[in-house]
């Protein structure tokens, strides 16, 4: 009995990701959650995050589990482990299959999964059937003292799943401390919380966006000096859905160097570029002497890039060419 993870991956908007075998498979062409084999010493939460990291580049947060599902394909003989992930991730870089796409949970039926995938979906819709329709999620009255330290990197650390994120995000505006704190651990040495924590960290400010102004100036300034890819995505994210009047205009011209350097770097991950892509616009509309180098340099990238990026630099190309200038500004 072969044991296998795979991941039942979430965006922001709640679609899930499916991936599509090649033709040299054991199941060629047919769809699947994306996952692989357990390896010798290893956890089954090791596995998964592995497993997408080699296969997708993308980053996950484990938010539960799935009934494990035993199926004989006559060759062969698995017990599949699936777990639901969470990722800020929408652009995964394809190393080992053909296509993905990102379906609506009750669309999942309509691809032609594995036969053991089958299962793993049907446990999923049943699982989350009302999900289309689900009820607020009832938050307790934050503590007015500030959370335990130790305790709030524990649950951090070990997962936050949607209840938790309304109660930290609860939390954050009735005491702005702990905000505080999880803008410092996604700086921390330990990778683990420092990308569950700069995770967290956007879903507190895509609830109470405004809570992250004061600290955005730290954002930009340390950017270049976070050792993280993980964080810099969610900070690179965080600072793309940010109001542009509200940052101060020194920071612009870091903001834009830096964003320029991962879009023409070979060692960005896919996410950066594409947050660094919308980044990079936003100036331009401030900065319109900026479109060019930025249209330029998109153009450079999709030569060699994958189809996600490309489709993201179409998209950012044809708002460049619709957008209105009104601003003179120069940057500095």
């Amino acid at each position: 009995m072969i044991r296998v993870t795979c991941a039942i991956i979430r965006n922001e908007d709640n679609e899930v990701l499916v991936v599509q075998r090649g033709e040299a498979t054991d199941h060629p062409f047919k769809w699947e959650f994306p996952g692989g084999k357990l390896t010798s010493g290893e956890t089954e939460e090791e596995c998964i995050i592995r497993e997408v990291d080699e296969e997708l580049s993308i980053d996950l947060v484990i938010c539960g589990k799935l009934p494990e599902v035993e199926y004989d394909y006559g060759i062969k003989q698995i017990k599949l482990i699936p777990f639901i992930c969470d990722t800020l991730d929408e652009l995964p870089f394809l190393s080992e299959h053909l296509a993905y796409k990102w379906l609506p949970a009750m669309d999942l039926m309509s691809v032609d999964f594995s036969e053991a995938d089958v299962f793993v979906a049907k446990s999923y819709l049943e699982k989350f059937k009302d999900q289309k329709n689900p009820e607020k999620i009832a938050v307790s009255e934050p503590e007015t003292s500030l959370i335990d330290d130790a305790d709030l990197q524990s649950m951090i650390k070990k997962r936050v799943n949607a209840r938790e994120v309304e109660w930290v995000a609860a939390s954050a505006v009735e005491n702005p401390a702990v905000f505080s704190k999880l803008f410092e651990y996604s700086y921390s040495d330990d990778k683990k919380l420092a990308f569950h924590s700069s995770w967290t960290l956007t879903k507190v400010c895509d609830r109470y966006p405004d809570l992250i102004y004061p600290y955005l100036t730290d954002m930009i300034e340390t950017l270049s000096k976070l050792d993280n890819d993980s964080a810099l995505r969610s900070f690179l994210r965080i600072i793309s859905l940010s109001d542009f009047a509200r940052i101060n205009t020194s920071l612009h011209g870091i903001l834009a160097d830096f964003c320029f350097n991962m879009l023409n770097s070979a060692n960005s991950a896919i996410a950066v570029k594409a947050y660094s892509m919308e980044i990079l616009y936003q100036l331009s509309v401030i900065y319109p002497e900026m479109a060019n180098e930025l249209s330029a340099s998109i153009h450079i990238l999709m030569e060699d890039g994958t189809a996600a990026i490309t489709s993201r630099g179409r998209m950012i190309l044809k708002k460049l060419r619709e957008f209105p200038i009104n601003s003179k500004s120069t940057l500095k």
